[in-house]
């Protein structure tokens, strides 16, 4: 009777630590990443009545709590608001370092950004993963505490535009219609670069005018567009004039330069041999206008002629006089265009006195005709700006985060860039029920666990994570009411066990009498 007597209160031991166990899952029903516990039982050596080796008659003595095992199955996700919350969709755990850079792991992955820039859990503990570095432009190959403290995105010079315009044809010549954008230096300051377009006097030719804060680009590839019948470009143009001779009645007088002005090529738009000015007076010139500039005039003071050859204001060439010149004197100028189909272009860009560039080497490409081109067109309808382009930008401020399925966290910045700013690492255990419980969701490597298998999600069999989600408990509410059920119906008969050996022991002891 003594066997049945310890058997009994064994069981109410096993029953209670049972129960310990059942409230402890049970208060953590709604703590996130929690792993329920599981009680296993063994029984107690038996005792052999008989004496012998043999395994008959043998008496149980009692039983013992074999393991309260973690239970590493999955629980249900919870959706939030939060970015930076993630859970583990599969195996692994999420690496957090303490102050003192002790290395602990869990499920739960409510994370936040705290003052330092550092991610962190509820905890404080700092996240685990590769970081942003500024030198290579790319995620570190090392392990260590993420930080977003000195993410930034780095402006970038534009290098090529695009403009998509209509030009309307009924335009009257020398009009112009501007379209107007901003563009980024090397260093991220803006400018307004300008394109002119002014309707020449031929046909579906527009002459092009470019301009960087209001100043004339260095040179353009190309000074003018065409458009053919259907009022699709066509073609590019560019032109010269050159001089051609000058006759004032007597030999080796009234020598001349001409230039054409900045960005004023694509008003030489037609071939034209022999435009001719005649000298009216020390400060009058008149033309005689040849194929097609029916409009030109000229302004002139004492040593040059200001030519405009559409009529509509501003000076196209300039002709520089020397020597001696007199009334019904003439200059003569050829223009030659020359054409081609349509190609994209290049501005070269003067020297920024903030040191900085634009483009390459401030070349800067027009992208005209490209796959990924805006589109000129040349309709009878109101000019009008369709769209603008172009690929660079200023620098940034991190505004927002977002994480990936593979632990990539990107950061969306205020100048609308997106780049990967981090990476969180998962590790998984050999024997993850050797991890040593810690409190705040946490557990610990042990030598029974083994040694943490570090990688990234989704690699080598680890889960993938899922964003603005938390993994709640994995408690399951009914099993653990079975289970309290079963541990209170083990205790009362545990307890009756006693009380019935008790009785007996009584009985024997009134023998006596």
């Amino acid at each position: 009777m003594g066997s049945s007597l310890w058997a009994g209160i064994s069981g109410l031991n096993a029953s209670a630590k049972q129960m310990d166990v059942i409230g402890n899952n049970i208060a953590n029903v709604n703590t996130i990443g929690f792993r329920a516990g599981k009680v296993f039982f063994s029984d107690v050596l038996s005792q052999s009545l008989s004496g012998g080796a043999s395994g008959s008659m043998q008496v149980g003595r009692g039983v013992a709590v074999e393991d309260i095992a973690t239970q590493f199955g999955s629980g249900s996700f919870e959706t939030t608001s939060n970015a930076t919350d993630v859970a583990v969709d599969g195996d692994g755990f999420f690496m957090v370092n303490d102050a003192l850079g002790a290395t602990y792991f869990t499920r739960a992955g409510a994370f936040h950004m705290d003052n330092e820039g550092y991610l962190v859990d509820t905890n404080g503990y700092k996240v685990q993963g590769y970081c942003y570095d500024t030198a290579t432009g790319a995620l570190g190959s090392t392990i260590e505490d993420i930080s977003l403290r000195n993410v930034q995105s780095a402006p970038s010079a534009t290098t090529v535009f695009s403009v998509g315009v209509n030009l309307n044809s009924d335009t009257a010549a020398g009009d112009t219609f501007n379209a107007t954008q901003t563009v980024y230096d090397s260093l991220g300051d803006k400018h307004t670069l300008n394109i002119a377009f002014r309707k020449t006097e031929g046909d579906g030719y527009w002459g092009i005018e470019a301009t960087l804060d209001n100043a004339a680009v260095s040179s353009q590839s190309m000074h003018g567009v065409t458009f053919d019948s259907d009022g699709n470009l066509d073609d590019v143009y560019t032109a010269t004039a050159i001089p051609t001779a000058a006759y004032d009645g007597s030999a080796g007088d009234g020598t001349y330069t001409v230039a054409v002005n900045t960005n004023k090529e694509g008003q030489l738009w037609k071939d034209a041999a022999g435009l001719i000015l005649t000298r009216t007076g020390a400060t009058t010139w008149g033309v005689t206008t040849p194929q097609g500039y029916t409009n030109a005039t000229a302004t002139a003071d004492a040593t040059h002629i200001y030519l405009d050859l559409d009529g509509a204001g501003g000076a196209d060439i300039t002709v520089t006089l020397a020597d001696t010149w007199a009334n019904n004197d003439t200059v003569s100028i050829d223009i030659n265009q020359s054409g081609t189909a349509a190609t994209d272009l290049t501005l070269t860009i003067p020297t920024l006195p903030n040191g900085a560039t634009i483009g390459t080497a401030n070349v800067i490409d027009w992208n005209l005709v490209g796959s990924d081109a805006l589109s000129i067109t040349g309709y009878a309808s109101t000019s009008v700006i369709k769209s603008l382009s172009n690929d660079g930008y200023a620098s940034g401020l991190l505004k927002s985060l977002s994480v990936e399925s593979d632990g990539i966290i990107s950061g969306f910045f205020t100048n609308g860039q997106t780049a990967e700013v981090g990476q969180i690492c998962l590790a998984d255990f050999d024997n993850p029920w050797g991890l040593k419980r810690m409190g705040s969701n946490l557990f610990a490597e042990t030598v029974t666990s083994g040694a943490a298998i570090m990688n990234t999600p989704g690699a080598s069999g680890l889960g993938e994570l899922t964003a603005n989600s938390l993994e709640m408990s994995n408690t399951d509410i009914a099993t653990e009411f079975i289970n309290m059920i079963t541990a209170q119906k083990a205790y009362q008969a545990s307890a009756r066990v006693i009380t019935t050996t008790d009785a007996m022991m009584s009985e024997l002891m009134n023998i006596r009498r």
